[in-house]
């Protein structure tokens, strides 16, 4: 892991994560120098100061892009568009959720990364799923020189990330690089669910995951036998619950176990563990839609997977970092131990061998993630070669 800020575990996480979405190390050099006193600093003087100077590099970045573009030189501006969003992102994630800027930063993001989308011409489709009389926002990637359905891996957010992030990772090129087309979604409780529609988190995620293989069952470039999902952080939980009541997943991914997050608020609330971000305990009342802390404590108690993974009967990937500092190893052990019903379960724990060993592999992503992608290919009828 990637410590730039030696006392401050959330923001090196954000460090690292734009990072392995693509920032730049001299444009990271540039923006956490004058940050390291701020570092130390409470959550509200602290978080400001990394918005002042995150979103100053993409202000500029974005006023490089309309020069290329003036020019006709439009990859470029396109490039300059896409690490612009990076930074806007990762400032915006730090934010408290009232916080009086926050909003204007989550539009720069989505408008930086829809304009570098389309000049780079990349391979990335949104899409919008009715859902409650609002809707499930989607990228859509397209395997690699398909001519006719392909198998699909559902890829869906934690606690705080978005389906933007989850694309500039990198999942969705590895497997269309395999034949496997991906749909990121920002589930209820992320992204623009929860920021425009005001859509919180639910624990039984069935609810919301059945309505979006509905919209996957509509695609006829998606062969609908061969839907398989996959779930980052706290998708660990939402990915296994979906799969284990929907039957019409083909397999399921868990990329860092989340087996019982009611614990990890227990714990949390005992001081244990690292918070992923600032302003911790306002952010998940945000995200669950609790009025406070006691609210969001019997909120929690339903988020777990105890009593329920007998249901899957599918093949089943636990994957999680032996150095994860959120969430306790033992965790993924449970959440393979009760995978008694799938036909094909595997757990790999990443060691400094491989890399990846922090959450959900956000220190390196790559080897991790490829591993994902080779046995979801294996899984789903893809290649891996």
């Amino acid at each position: 892991m990637y410590r730039y800020f030696p006392t401050n575990y959330a923001w090196n996480l954000s460090v690292n994560l734009a990072l392995e979405m693509g920032a730049r190390i001299g444009e990271i050099e540039e923006m956490c120098a004058p940050l390291l006193e701020a570092s130390r600093q409470p959550d509200a003087s602290g978080t400001q100061a990394f918005r002042d100077t995150w979103s100053k590099m993409a202000d500029k970045l974005c006023s490089l892009a309309q020069e290329d573009e003036s020019l006709g030189r439009l990859l470029s501006a396109g490039e300059k568009y896409n690490r612009a969003a990076i930074y806007y992102a990762t400032c915006e994630r730090l934010q408290a959720h009232d916080a009086p800027t926050r909003g204007a930063l989550y539009k720069q993001f989505l408008d930086s990364f829809a304009r570098g989308i389309e000049l780079s011409k990349e391979n990335c489709e949104r899409v919008e799923i009715p859902y409650e009389g609002h809707s499930i926002s989607g990228l859509f990637v397209r395997a690699n020189g398909s001519a006719g359905p392909t198998p699909v891996l559902l890829q869906v957010n934690g606690l705080d990330s978005t389906k933007e992030m989850k694309y500039r990772v990198g999942l969705p090129a590895w497997l269309a690089k395999r034949g496997i087309s991906s749909l990121i979604i920002d589930q209820p409780g992320t992204g623009e669910a929860l920021r425009l529609h005001g859509l919180t988190a639910r624990f039984d995620s069935e609810h919301w995951a059945s309505r979006v293989v509905d919209y996957l069952e509509t695609r006829s470039d998606v062969d609908a036998q061969r839907i398989g999902m996959e779930g980052i952080s706290l998708g660990g939980y939402y990915c296994p619950r979906a799969v284990a009541f929907e039957p019409r997943f083909a397999c399921g991914v868990v990329w860092g176990a989340n087996h019982d997050w009611r614990d990890v608020q227990k714990r949390r609330l005992e001081k244990e563990g690292n918070f992923p971000v600032p302003h911790y305990w306002g952010h998940v009342c945000w995200v669950w839609g609790a009025g406070n802390i006691e609210e969001f404590m019997a909120i929690a108690e339903n988020v777990h997977l105890d009593g329920v993974l007998d249901r899957i009967k599918v093949p089943f990937l636990v994957t999680h970092g032996e150095k994860d500092s959120q969430i306790p190893l033992k965790w993924a052990e449970r959440t393979y131990e009760q995978l008694i019903n799938s036909p094909k379960r595997e757990l790999k724990i990443f060691t400094e061998r491989e890399g990846g060993v922090q959450h959900s592999s956000f220190d390196n992503s790559a080897n991790a993630g490829q591993f994902i992608a080779d046995w979801v290919a294996e899984n789903l009828g893809g290649f891996t070669a």
